[in-house]
């Protein structure tokens, strides 16, 4: 009988697109990579356009699904100065077409498309939008003088740049579309992001020793049993079995004896758990080899921080208090049914359903494994409930098309760290005295008087837009022809706004150092004026990058983004978050 021999089947090695993309997946896994290549993000461009077309470049590398860019520029030698994705050969030729060519170079795998008009123009013409996941607009956007783009508006002006991103943010509001308005001015960039009224994150991708939820207090049926085999006869083994008895074994045994003395109560604060420290490290062995004992010093390095009874976070508490989370409907999110249900579950149990993960620790294998067992058997028990509970959902709500599954799970498992970002619409540069500052008084106050804040430069941003958005002075007027008349002319513009805008924050009742404050504003202003919306390539760069970042984790719906305006300093390289 002849012997045939088989040869093995190869191991499944990483797919092309997972070698290509594996630094990417680590951070934001599948599912992120998924809603990334699902993406479609329009780009309304101007002025320079560098800082757009970085940002574009950043989301293009790891594999946004496509993009569109709105720009009716052609390319000039300005350009070529500052447009690392502009060249000589296109001199004369569409901007956005240029651009997109050479940003669909960077992957193949990414669709692009562009669109040769004025951004004020494709806005007030009523493009459908709802096709795009991400708006990016580069601010100032330019009005229409006669037919012929402006950076200046005259009394000729149709729109107004505030009434075209307005609309725009408007829009984007109503349909739930994430909006970024970005600068990019000499040494100094802002972005301003305008998220919908609801916007919540399930992974936040917190720190990984916070997510352990060991549910040491009490305990389910299986923990407690495996726990007791395994302690039942603790001071009689061997000096390799002591060693080895994974902590969290430990602190269940000790705990028990604590409550046999405490009428059944466990530390609860701290002078409790240094007490209870002593008796764990009275139970550790002395005389075992150095490191034998490492268990135990696990154990009591984990009593703080593992001893604390379950709660729930505050911002897992808001989204249950939401109105979308009490009152569902057929068109209710996803979301908020599952919210719902954990909700529920968490009534019922008192506990949050059991994320499985179990950290690293001092075991032998075979313990080790069985531990694993028991807290993933648990975790999938808590799913199933809540899974039973979003099915029971979507029948009294008539919904055509379950949950996934998957999605239920990701929710679970990162309930306790779930994040509502309540979105706030795009600030405006608008009239000072029309302006609302009701609610933000006091924060604004307290960042201009905090000397390293960088409000001001947010501030004269908005005062240079809106120098760009008013007509002029005087009707049919037109700006001062001469540049060094036309420079005075915006500074004394820039000055006036912010000057109307300290006076309307005084008129709160809270006393500032106006002198002090407009001196700050005022060589902020200097470098605007002196830039004349410029762009140096090394800031937009990597404001570029900043945006592209914050765009990633707004389209995954992964870690929490910068909410609501981020302001970057060139000349001091300092980055700060302002909530406005």
């Amino acid at each position: 009988m002849a012997i045939i021999s088989t040869t093995p089947p190869s191991l499944q090695g990483p797919t092309a697109k997972e070698k290509k993309y594996d630094r990417q997946l680590r951070l934001w896994a599948a599912a992120g990579q998924q809603a990334l290549e699902e993406a479609h993000v329009l780009l309304l461009n101007d002025g320079p356009g560098v800082v757009g077309i970085e940002a574009l470049k950043n989301l293009v590398l790891p594999g946004v699904g496509s993009f569109t860019i709105v720009d009716d520029r052609e390319v000039d030698l300005e350009d070529l100065g500052v447009n690392f994705f502009l060249s000589e050969e296109g001199l004369g030729k569409s901007r956005a077409q240029e651009t997109c060519r050479y940003l669909r170079e960077l992957n193949p795998e990414v669709q692009g498309h562009s669109i040769i008009q004025s951004p004020t123009h494709f806005i007030q013409s009523k493009n459908d939008l709802k096709q795009y996941t991400l708006i990016l607009i580069v601010g100032p956007t330019r009005t229409q003088r006669n037919g012929v783009a402006s950076s200046l508006p005259t009394s000729h002006t149709p729109i107004s740049t505030t009434h075209t991103l307005s609309t725009l943010a408007y829009y984007a509001w109503e349909q739930s579309i994430p909006l970024f308005h970005v600068h990019s001015i000499g040494f100094y960039s802002q972005f301003s992001l305008q998220l919908p009224a609801h916007f919540p994150i399930v992974d936040t991708h917190p720190d990984p020793v916070s997510t352990q939820d060991l549910r040491l207090l009490n305990p389910w049926m299986e923990l407690a049993d495996f726990a007791k085999v395994k302690t039942a006869d603790l001071d009689n083994l061997s000096d390799h079995e002591h060693g080895h008895i994974p902590y969290l074994l430990i602190l269940l045994h000790y705990l028990e004896e604590w409550k046999s003395t405490h009428d059944g109560k466990p530390p609860e604060n701290y002078k409790e758990k240094t007490a209870f420290k002593d008796i764990v490290w009275k139970g550790m062995r002395t005389e075992n080899a150095e490191g034998g004992e490492e268990n135990f010093e696990e154990a009591i390095g984990a009593i703080i921080k593992s001893l604390n009874p379950a709660s729930i976070s505050g911002g897992l508490r808001e989204v249950f208090e939401t109105e979308e989370c009490t009152n569902l409907d057929s068109d209710s999110a996803n979301f908020w049914l599952i919210a719902h249900a954990i909700r529920d579950f968490h009534k019922n149990q008192n506990v949050l359903p059991l994320s499985g993960a179990l950290p690293d620790m001092k075991s032998q294998s075979s313990d080790y494994i069985t531990l694993q067992n028991i807290y993933k058997t648990k975790a999938r028990k808590d799913l199933a409930e809540v899974l039973s509970q979003v099915r029971s959902l979507e029948t009294q709500l008539s919904r055509k098309s379950p949950i996934d599954e998957k999605e239920v799970e990701a929710f679970c498992k990162g309930a306790a760290f779930v994040k509502l970002i309540r979105g706030r619409r795009l600030p405006l540069a608008i009239e000072p005295g029309v302006m609302s500052l009701s609610d933000r008084s006091a924060y604004l106050i307290q960042q201009l008087e905090d000397e390293t804040s960088l409000i001001p430069i947010f501030l004269s941003i908005l005062a240079r837009d809106f120098g760009i958005a008013i007509e002029t002075a005087t009707e049919g007027g037109e700006l001062p022809p001469e540049p060094a008349d036309r420079e005075a002319w915006v500074t004394s513009t820039m000055d006036q706004y912010i000057a109307r805008f300290l006076e309307q924050l005084e008129s709160s009742g809270t006393r500032l150092d106006c002198d002090v404050v407009k001196s700050r504003h005022r060589r902020i202003i200097q470098e605007l004026v002196r830039a004349n919306g410029a762009e140096l390539h090394n800031i937009s760069a990597l404001t570029g990058g900043m945006v592209a970042q914050e765009a990633i984790k707004v389209i995954t719906k992964q870690y929490v983004p910068a909410d609501n305006i981020c302001v970057f300093d060139g000349i001091t390289s300092k980055v700060g978050v302002l909530k406005l």
